[in-house]
Order: structure tokens, then C-alpha cells, then sequence
């Protein structure tokens, strides 16, 4: 999946600053710690952890984010019924073309005057969707196969959609991509012998419940708000009743204080003081809306602080492609509590 500020190209990066620093220290090794990824995403620091560590805590405040979690991190087991399961979901004969909410909402067909989606796939969503909610009613399945299920979905459902990578608007034409038929394809998880944690909470809020060995933050940098961006994954998620607004059908959303400038020292303040972490990681690039030295200000305040950096490449989205920008420097802030 195309998301914003993802680390998926800098997992590398982030496992040998992190295992480095608790090295040097002498520290608690990373395969004994409880690892808490807080602004989870896509979920790709988790996964690339989950085996590494004792323990991972997801969490996110969007709900597309909670479903992948839900079935990428705290899913840990074999689901036997998995291929069958998606074999149904992708039969059109049994699970048929349905003119739903996001056929109504964010297909052309149905007059909304939005193309997020092809006629065909917006109508294949729906019918997905609905089967996914029917089956969860009637207990066919479990709450297990339930958000592997959604997650092949939201995944599955992003690679047609008819956008420049994020759902802030869709294309005034239809894109190559965006015309394949949807397919559902499986979210595959990684096995593990370890349970894992995941929750859907304001991070600020969750902080004050939690505890473990390493905390790492990847809060939003910039004034680009994820409800709004990612609107639309929430909505297939949600599958829930509401009134679309505007020409891009946005859905009513919480803005984030990480996303203005008056406000993001203080909620980075407060989850530092809050965290009950020996370690604190937080990644930041240099054109965030906090400047290096007020990060490191915050930080110094709580403990030993210290940083690594990264050549990262840039990318930004326009209405017909991704293009590729100058690199960015990405900061890895290191607090030890």
C-alpha cells in the first residue's frame, strides 16, 4: 500500500540504530523486549518486529489502521479456512455484484459524480464487504478470519482505486491500474509463538495504560491530516452510515494536534513524560513541523538523548503519478528514560 511517511524502505535503518544503541548500552536485547510501534500505519514496523522482539503493541487512531494491525500483528496463528474463505469472496457467483455505499458514494455509475473506484470494482467491494459483515453476524467465521478478511480487503481495494496514491481526490480519468478487476488477495501474516497487543486509541490517551521496553514513535511530520488522506479506507472499514461531504465525499474526521504547529511540541511532550519506556525512539525528518532542536530540547528534558541519521528519498504525489523528489534526511531521535 502507497501510504505517507511509510518506513517499509527504512526497516533496515531503524533494526540496526535500534539493536546498536541497546548494545552499546548494555541493555535489555531487543528479542527480550516488549516493543510498542504507536502510530502503527500500514503496520510495517510491527510486522517487521513482531518476530524480532517478546512482544508487539500496535496502535493507530484510524480504524483502517486497527483492522490491519488486527490481523497483521495480533493475528499469530494458521487460519485453516483462509484460502476457502477468499475463495467464496472472489466467486461472482456467490458473492455477486452489489450496488452498496461505495458504489453510491465513489463510483460514477451511481451519479456521484466521484471515481474512486471503476463501476465493476465499487459494486465488488460492496459485496465483499457486506458477505464480510454477513458471515461475522451469523458467526461463520471468527474474529480472527474476520479482520484477515477485512484487511485483504482494504488492501486488495487499494491497488484499483482510482487515486494519486491517497484518497485526498480521485482522477479525472481512470488510470491502467485502476481498471483491472479487484481481486482479493490474501493479507498473509507472520507466525509467531507470541501474543500481541493492538489498540484504536488516541495515542496521548493510550500512553498513560501501557508500559514495556521500547516505545517508537512515528507521528505524522507535516500539516497533512490521515483522516482525510486515508478517508476512504476508513469507510470500507467502517462500512458504517454517513453523509459524504464535499466533491472528494470526505467523512467527518478527528484533526490531529501532530499535524499543527501550535500543538505538536506539546503532545510530543506529553507522551514522552507519560511513557512508561526505558527507550524512546522517534522518527523525524528535517522538514517536519518540529524543528530538530525543539525535538531535542523535549528529549533532554527526560533523559540521556542522543540521534541517528538517514538519506531517505522523497516522494509526492500528484494527479497522475508519483514523482520522485530530492532526498530527505531522516532522524532517528534515541531517549533513554
Amino acid at each position: 500500500m502507497n501510504y505517507i511517511g511509510s518506513k517499509f524502505k527504512l526497516l533496515g535503518f531503524l533494526q540496526t540504530s535500534i539493536e546498536s544503541t541497546l548494545q552499546i548500552a548494555h541493555a535489555k536485547p531487543l528479542k527480550d523486549s516488549i516493543f510498542c510501534d504507536i502510530f502503527a500505519g500500514t503496520a510495517a514496523v510491527g510486522r517487521f518486529f513482531k518476530s524480532k522482539v517478546k512482544q508487539i503493541i500496535s496502535n493507530d487512531r484510524e480504524y483502517y489502521s486497527f483492522v490491519l494491525s488486527k490481523n497483521y500483528i495480533e493475528n499469530h496463528q494458521i487460519l485453516p479456512r483462509a484460502k476457502e474463505l477468499l475463495g467464496i469472496l472472489n466467486c461472482a457467483q456467490q458473492t455477486p455484484p452489489t450496488q452498496g455505499k461505495i458504489y453510491k458514494h465513489y463510483a460514477l455509475g451511481s451519479g456521484s459524480v466521484r471515481q474512486y473506484f471503476s463501476d465493476e470494482n465499487a459494486q465488488k467491494i460492496d459485496a465483499v464487504r457486506f458477505k464480510i459483515t454477513q458471515w461475522r453476524e451469523e458467526k461463520f467465521i471468527n474474529d480472527k478470519e474476520y479482520y484477515f478478511l477485512l484487511a485483504s480487503l482494504l488492501e486488495s481495494a487499494d491497488k484499483v482505486a482510482n487515486t494519486a496514491s491517497v484518497y485526498g481526490a480521485f482522477l479525472k480519468q481512470v488510470k491502467k491500474s485502476a481498471l483491472k478487476p479487484l481481486i482479493l488477495n490474501p493479507a498473509e501474516f507472520e507466525s509467531t509463538k507470541s501474543r500481541h497487543l493492538v489498540f484504536n486509541e488516541d495515542a496521548n490517551a493510550l500512553i498513560t495504560k501501557i508500559k514495556g521496553d521500547i516505545l517508537y514513535l512515528d507521528p505524522p511530520y507535516n500539516a497533512r491530516e490521515y483522516g482525510a488522506n486515508y478517508h476512504l479506507l476508513n469507510t470500507i472499514a467502517l462500512y458504517d452510515d454517513f453523509i459524504p461531504k464535499g466533491k472528494t465525499g470526505l467523512r467527518e474526521y478527528v484533526k490531529s494536534p501532530w499535524c499543527k504547529r501550535a500543538k505538536v511540541a506539546n503532545a510530543l511532550e506529553g507522551l514522552i513524560k507519560n511513557a512508561n519506556f526505558e527507550w524512546i525512539f522517534l522518527s523525524y525528518n528535517d522538514e517536519g513541523l518540529l524543528s530538530l532542536e525543539e525535538i531535542k530540547g523535549i528529549f533532554e528534558k527526560y533523559g540521556r538523548y542522543s540521534f541517528a541519521t538517514q538519506k531517505h528519498q522523497r516522494f509526492k504525489a500528484d494527479s497522475s503519478r508519483i514523482q520522485k523528489q530530492d532526498s530527505t534526511i531522516e532522524y532517528l531521535h534515541i531517549l533513554r528514560k
